[in-house]
């Protein structure tokens, strides 16, 4: 099943027009044609069955059919504060894995060792959307907009609060401190980690420290593993 994203489609519509860019690529890319079906979700949990009436490059319109509400498949939710990386590439990877591994809500943080502050929230948000559709995802995760440490930490509601830093300090690993159904945020710092007033920080507002094994990792793996790990253990 191929699946198509926009955001703009809501559970009242009865036709669907498509802008010129997605025209062209399910028109002329993918050679559909008119009475053909397409699946189209908004990402916030509806599954659309339409069948093409126009089939025009400039102008792709569809009806549709049903409306089916997807649950959630997961039990928790994950939210993520993470530092972009210095080389965009492994940021975009990071975001790219994570939303197929499962998350929820994701902030980009600006840290005070931080190596990148400025970036492409909008190519962000397409890495997303592409990920999404390809894991067959129909509740797309949050993209929030950049934060600093203080702001974020300060204004975190989860139920379950972690920082991942590499300073010599008493942590315990993520698996342990985990339970399932949670409500959870994971910060993870740039590649010259938090510095100590953002670990002292954190620790004043609740957030336990934690480690994601014996290696030390780079910043989008210590992402990936940390989202992985909440996953296994809610499998």
């Amino acid at each position: 099943m191929q699946l198509f994203y926009n955001l703009n489609i809501t559970a009242t519509e009865q036709q669907f027009t498509f802008d010129k860019i997605e025209s062209k690529h399910i028109v002329k890319v993918l050679r559909k044609k008119e009475g053909d079906t397409l699946y189209i979700t908004n990402g916030k949990g509806l599954l659309f069955n339409a069948q093409i009436t126009i089939a025009n490059e400039k102008k792709c319109i569809v009806s549709i059919s049903n409306i089916v509400e997807k649950p959630k498949v997961r039990s928790y939710k994950l939210h993520i504060a993470i530092a972009p990386t210095k080389n965009n590439d492994r940021f975009e990877w990071f975001l790219e894995k994570a939303t197929e591994i499962g998350i929820d809500e994701i902030t980009p943080i600006i840290c005070d060792r931080s190596e990148r502050k400025v970036l492409k929230i909008e190519r962000m948000q397409k890495i997303i959307e592409a990920a999404s559709k390809q894991s067959l995802t129909y509740h797309f995760p949050k993209l929030h907009t950049p934060s600093t440490f203080k702001d974020f930490v300060s204004n975190q509601k989860a139920k379950h609060l972690f920082i991942a830093h590499c300073e010599d300090q008493a942590k315990q690993s993520l698996q342990s401190q985990l339970d399932q159904a949670s409500d959870i945020a994971i910060l993870i710092g740039p590649e010259g980690d938090f510095s100590l007033s953002e670990i002292k920080m954190a620790l004043l507002q609740g957030y336990t420290p934690i480690h994601l094994g014996e290696s030390r990792l780079r910043t989008e793996t210590a992402g990936i593993v940390a989202t992985h790990t909440v996953a296994l253990l809610n499998a």
